[in-house]
């Protein structure tokens, strides 16, 4: 960035794009020392960001939800920006992402070797993998996504947990996770670009406020049934009824007719879960539901979903959700209420 000259932030987008993502960070950056003074003493200040959609090409498209996107510049003619945030780009969570953006990699790599900060929301984490920018490296995306990176970027130490991950801010690259993870990411870059106080004063303009829990509250267990291998398919459905019972490792074991070891080391392949883990996330999950809709104590779900400790339960839990059985219950039944 020259002396004088304003910091240029680009927004890559594609029609696989959130226009929540992509409007919200647009209108949030490019009012950045302009909308402040107006809502306060009447008078607009200078916007001191440069802000741009940059897409594959400049030819007009419809994103997600057949919202018009107009890029001001394809990948080709965007040169060195100080900052690219990868905006989410939506792919199945059981699809290849091999190849899809082919030409928005190879022009995140060459932003990143030219100096530029690249960031990622939500799914754009893919695209950041796929460059080789997350290898070796701790990496956020939305929770969903667990399963496709243990299974197509092993090198990445993917964190379900984390909703801003800066932990590879000293090699130019930031993840931030879910879809609104892009509230945390655009006051954090306006503070690094613009200072704390043009941060502070932006997020009260548009009563944006952090995700201090983090991403695990929001998080849902995925478990697709396994079809290639029909002994731990017919597990998987039999434990999905029966959780709750003692010994269940042990009850599923027995019900394979394979050893132990064989069963941990084939439900792992079939699942991405250790056969415990996989018991803990079920009874975690009916517990969260129980917790979101009923009145029943803490201890009683506790019991219903197969844990007669009921401090180990919400130790578990805890440690699972990133909050207490009492602060999940909270949280959600608030957000029903709203209904």
């Amino acid at each position: 960035m020259s002396a004088g000259s304003k910091p240029h932030i680009a927004l890559l987008v594609s029609k696989d794009t959130s226009a929540s993502v992509l409007y919200g960070l647009y209108d949030v950056l490019f009012s950045v020392g302009g909308v402040y003074p107006d809502m306060t003493l009447g008078q607009a200040g200078e916007e001191v960001l440069e802000v741009s959609i940059v897409a594959a090409t400049d030819k007009p498209f419809r994103c997600v939800g057949n919202v018009p996107v107009e890029p001001q510049a394809g990948v080709d003619h965007v040169k060195n920006p100080d900052v690219v945030v990868v905006c989410d780009m939506y792919t199945p969570i059981h699809a290849s992402p091999k190849g899809r953006y082919a030409k928005e990699v190879e022009w995140l790599r060459r932003m990143h070797a030219g100096g530029a900060l690249v960031c990622s929301v939500c799914s754009g984490s893919i695209l950041l993998a796929e460059a080789g920018l997350l290898d070796g490296k701790d990496a956020a995306a939305h929770w969903a996504y667990r399963d496709m990176f243990q299974r197509c970027y092993p090198k990445t130490n993917y964190r379900v947990d984390s909703m801003l991950c800066l932990s590879a801010e000293p090699d130019r690259v930031i993840t931030a996770g879910g879809v609104t993870a892009w509230h945390d990411l655009a006051v954090y870059l306006i503070g690094r670009y613009c200072g704390q106080r043009q941060a502070i004063e932006t997020a009260k303009v548009f009563l944006i406020s952090g995700h201090a829990e983090g991403q695990l509250p929001y998080a849902v267990m995925t478990r697709p049934m396994e079809n290639a291998d029909n002994t731990i398919g017919a597990c998987q459905e039999w434990i999905a009824d029966n959780y709750k019972v003692k010994n269940p490792v042990e009850s599923m074991v027995e019900r394979s007719g394979l050893s132990a070891r064989t069963f941990a080391r084939r439900f792992r392949a079939a699942t991405g879960y250790a056969p415990i883990d996989y018991i803990q996330s079920l009874r975690i999950e009916e517990a969260k539901q129980m917790l979101e809709t009923e009145a029943a104590s803490v201890d009683e779900i506790g019991a219903s979903v197969g844990y007669e400790d009921s401090s180990f339960f919400r130790r578990i839990f805890k440690r699972n959700v990133g909050l207490s059985p009492a602060a999940y219950r909270r949280k959600f039944q608030q957000i029903g209420s709203f209904g």
